[in-house]
């Protein structure tokens, strides 16, 4: 690795580490308003919300600038975001501004690649980055569930006595997203030296129309292409499934494991531990052109969540949770890859990326959505674990019949 690709990497790290961290301090912050328990799961819906409205824009503005400078920009709003929230702006107006960074931010940290690498490389490099970013997913929980919990409130805020900052910083969260504001800044700085490389895609037009048009054209011929359908149907799947199975631990750790918000934290990094490994698994063993031959895992990660229901001690939780990070990885990767390996040939990375978040985050915005209705009817967790499991392995399996199906053709 040299080192531009290197600066890639470290800034995804620093930049993905705070915004995970910023979601276990921004759920803190609303057990301490009181706010109603849908609440948890729509705070990441506000973050997402961003990606579904702004995706005909966002590729555009990748394509349109040196990948570097946009996440530069992308990284400022973040900060601004993460200061509002430390400032008193509720919690889901903060973070859905935290979003709006991370949506401009998406489609250039993956664009880069396609740009800086030749494609042989892309699932190596697909493997350290999203390596790095499950990296920061697992040290973000862990970190998040550190400050926000009660040691860090009696041996820092308390004995400190709070920092004198807009009216005083007295809680954990305050204090958590103090701290996190401090690796937003790491990860800017480490933007700005991000290699220059030159712009390989231009638009005729910019007006809002065009843009909505083009992002609707590139919509279509990404669905349209076999390997780009499949890829994309998996890849929307697994972050909707993902995203929904972190606030799905956190509620089932409480009621199976009787553990606390903090501990229940730091068990949803166990997951990212078992995904690290798929996709270092993935990434020396799976070659781009066999990257669909990975589809049955998907199938077999549903069954395996199914075996929660039966969990009630936290060592077996622990290895059950690594086994279905494992299987996660291991087809999330070569899904990844061959996305942006067929988005970059039909339309140039930044629209491909759009495009992809569009999708990936609208399977966000109704997962969790469905998990906040269920949750507001009064679902059991075991029974929201069963519907979830079930759905995961479905669906895989209808992806895996349709894909062999074409194949056969």
């Amino acid at each position: 690795m040299n080192r531009g690709f290197n600066t890639i990497l470290a800034a995804q790290f620093f930049s993905s580490l705070a915004d995970n961290a910023l979601l276990f301090a921004a759920i803190a912050l609303l057990k301490n308003l009181n706010a109603p328990s849908w609440q948890t799961p729509v705070l990441q819906q506000f973050f997402v919300f961003a990606f579904i409205v702004l995706a005909p824009f966002v590729g555009a503005f990748s394509d349109a600038l040196p990948k570097g400078q946009v996440m530069f920009i992308s990284n400022g709003i973040k900060i601004a975001g993460c200061a509002a929230m430390l400032m008193g702006l509720h919690p889901l107006l903060a973070y859905g501004f935290v979003g709006i960074g991370a949506a401009l931010y998406s489609p250039a940290k993956y664009g880069i690649l396609t740009e800086y690498l030749p494609p042989d490389k892309l699932v190596w490099a697909n493997g350290w980055m999203e390596g790095l970013t499950v990296a920061a997913i697992i040290m973000g929980a862990i970190f998040g569930g550190l400050l926000i919990g009660h040691r860090v409130e009696e041996k820092v805020v308390q004995q400190l006595g709070g920092l004198e900052f807009n009216g005083g910083i007295d809680t954990a969260p305050e204090f958590a997203i103090f701290v996190i504001l401090g690796l937003y800044f790491v990860a800017a700085i480490l933007n700005y030296y991000i290699p220059k490389l030159p712009i390989e895609h231009t638009l005729p037009k910019r007006t809002p129309v065009f843009l909505i048009a083009d992002f609707w054209r590139t919509f279509l011929l990404l669905w349209k292409d076999p390997l780009g359908q499949v890829s994309l149907a998996v890849t929307s799947l697994f972050w909707g499934a993902g995203t929904s199975l972190r606030f799905i631990i956190l509620a089932w750790a409480g009621a199976a494991l009787k553990l606390d918000l903090e501990q229940a934290t730091q068990l949803t990094a166990v997951v990212a531990v078992g995904l690290a490994i798929g996709s270092v698994v993935a990434a020396k063993a799976v070659q781009l052109e066999h990257a669909v031959k990975v589809l049955p895992l998907g199938v077999a990660m549903g069954f395996v969540v199914l075996g929660m229901v039966l969990v009630r001690d936290w060592r077996l939780a622990v290895l059950l949770l690594i086994l279905i990070g494992i299987l996660a990885g291991s087809f999330l990767i070569p899904m990844n890859a061959l996305l942006q390996h067929r988005g970059h040939h039909l339309m140039g990375s930044g629209h491909s990326i759009a495009v992809q978040n569009f999708n990936e985050n609208l399977s966000i915005l109704l997962m969790l959505g469905a998990y906040a209705m269920m949750i507001e009817a009064g679902f059991s967790i075991n029974t929201i674990v069963i519907v979830f499991g079930l759905f995961v392995s479905v669906t895989m399996s209808l992806l895996t019949i349709k894909h062999g199906h074409d194949q056969d053709k």
